[in-house]
């Protein structure tokens, strides 16, 4: 039994419909990614997996589960976390109340403050520090940070590349790995093909709230993925 499950997902902003019957399936330990030009609904899948915008109940299935009506924080308790869009992180408080803020669901797992500094020793560093303190990248890492110490199964990771240097998505990049060796599952949600294809088994490619490409990301070719980004 897979993970998770989405099947014929839609979505939408108040008549606006952003989602169009996606199916997509995450097997456990998998990293799956999802591609597309901006408006394709990638940020809406996350957020509807995340019980941030609603769903119908057995549009999502979690083992086998239907959770599409879940709001967000049963969501959370469910074992299921979002590295949302620009980080997000509360301003006034420090990188460590940042980060145990991500504890409260009290999930049990390997992931507490300790192991959190271990995969970011930069964090350990600046953990006193109000979070705009930190580089936009050290942000990325606070908030991967803040979302694994809830102990998901599934991590949903929106835009990690977003705004910051090459070099530093490929440390925070560099970095995944260690926490698929965990046992969690990843969706990531990456505007950068190429990063996408590395680290990802498989790939959806959504263009106006519809799947228009899916595979093995080592089968699918800069072709194939260029006239479903596209529509063209």
């Amino acid at each position: 039994m897979p993970l998770l499950e989405t099947r014929n997902l839609t979505a939408f902003y108040g008549d606006f419909q952003a989602l169009y019957g996606i199916d997509t399936i995450l097997e456990k330990g998998e990293t799956i990614a999802i591609i597309g030009a901006n408006g394709a609904g990638k940020s809406t899948f996350l957020k509807a997996i995340a019980g941030l915008i609603s769903a119908a109940p057995d549009s999502i299935l979690l083992d086998g589960a239907p959770v599409g009506a879940c709001a967000a924080p049963d969501i959370v308790k469910l074992g299921i976390a979002l590295v949302p869009e620009g980080r997000r992180l509360f301003p006034s408080l420090s990188v460590e109340e940042n980060l145990l803020i991500g504890g409260q669901s009290r999930r049990p797992g390997p992931w507490t403050l300790a192991r959190v500094y271990e995969l970011f020793p930069v964090l350990a560093e600046r953990r006193h520090l109000p979070a705009p303190a930190l580089s936009g990248g050290q942000q990325q890492m606070a908030a991967i940070g803040r979302a694994l110490m809830s102990n998901p199964r599934l991590l949903l990771c929106d835009e990690i590349s977003l705004g910051l240097a090459p070099i530093v998505v490929r440390e925070i990049y560099s970095r995944l790995p260690h926490v698929v060796t965990e046992g969690l599952s990843l969706i990531i949600v990456e505007q950068d093909i190429m990063q996408a294809l590395r680290a990802a088994s498989r790939v959806y490619c959504l263009q106006e709230g519809r799947v228009a490409l899916q595979g093995p990301a080592h089968a699918l070719t800069r072709e194939a993925i260029s006239a479903a980004y596209f529509g063209v």
